[in-house]
């Protein structure tokens, strides 16, 4: 595989300048918020590099399995994907996948290797997800529930990524489950923002919510899902002792996202389309430094 066509893939399939600054947000935020949680003090920096590490890997392998599931609409309803086009091949992308599963697991082993169980865990969601549950056509004629199924592999991997902190520290607290929740709007936030286009932008074939749900019913339908996710981003605040400060700063975000979500459904342009997908990653962003970094600066400070 040339170098230059690598490259090429992964600025249009798995944009390193956007996915790390989040899943290196996303990692360090689990583990801090899981500490904070407890009472304990932060791991070693060595828990957040294997952390950094699972994260990037687990979510290359998901683009990965898009990949082999998708490939049949791709090849349809969108030739100008790099597999499709035949910029790279399924197989080359196969391989590179396979390649980080040791590389995933070794990170986790070398920190804590009971942790190993977790990641199986989520390996073992991805590789039913990949096969659609083994039931295809049934799941996408029920998109809703499509979701759902595919977005709990979210707090899987977070489930994962606090374990990091919480097995070898002492044991997860009940407050836990507020910051999987989280994870797992989250992933609706963003799984949603990137699917609310123009009319003008609908594809024959490519399933949207703003085509299932109507652009303006799904910009609500959006908006739920950030209320929700911000009411849980409340109740990690609540648990470790940043409630008001979390109040404040996700407010601010929040009323952006209505901004954002109201102009949406006011003006269905490619430009509102854009900022949508642009404001569902700054928020699910923004959640993770606040509830995983705030409590820790004000302890510190």
């Amino acid at each position: 595989m040339k170098a230059a066509a690598l490259w090429t893939y992964q600025k249009e399939r798995f944009p390193l300048a956007k996915t790390v600054p989040l899943l290196a947000v996303f990692s360090a935020a689990s583990l801090c918020a899981s500490a904070e949680m407890a009472g304990r003090p932060l791991p070693e920096a060595w828990a957040f590099v294997a952390a950094f590490m699972a994260a990037m890997m687990l979510f290359f392998q998901m683009r990965v399995c898009d990949e082999y599931k998708d490939l049949d609409d791709d090849r349809r309803y969108r030739p100008h994907r790099p597999i499709p086009r035949g910029l790279v091949s399924l197989r080359q992308i196969i391989a590179l996948g396979l390649a980080s599963l040791p590389v995933t697991a070794l990170a986790v082993w070398l920190w804590h290797p009971p942790a190993l169980w977790l990641l199986a865990l989520v390996w073992l969601w991805l590789a039913a997800m990949t096969a659609e549950f083994g039931v295809a056509a049934w799941l996408k004629a029920r998109p809703l529930l499509y979701l759902v199924s595919h977005m709990a592999i979210m707090p899987l991997i977070d489930l994962l990524l606090t374990g990091i902190e919480w097995m070898p520290g002492g044991g997860a607290t009940r407050g836990i489950w507020l910051f999987l929740a989280l994870s797992f709007v989250n992933g609706c936030v963003l799984e949603i923002g990137r699917k609310l286009w123009a009319p003008q932008s609908e594809l024959p074939g490519v399933e949207t919510y703003s085509r299932l749900w109507g652009p303006r019913r799904a910009a609500i339908i959006w908006a739920a899902c950030t209320a929700l996710s911000f009411g849980l981003l409340l109740g990690v605040g609540a648990v470790t002792g940043a409630f008001w400060i979390t109040l404040a700063l996700g407010g601010a975000g929040f009323a952006a996202c209505l901004w954002a979500a109201r102009a949406y459904a006011i003006s269905l342009t490619p430009g509102a389309e854009k900022r949508m997908d642009t404001v569902a990653g700054l928020w699910v962003f923004a959640c993770y430094a606040i509830a995983g970094f705030v409590p820790v600066l004000i302890r510190v400070l």
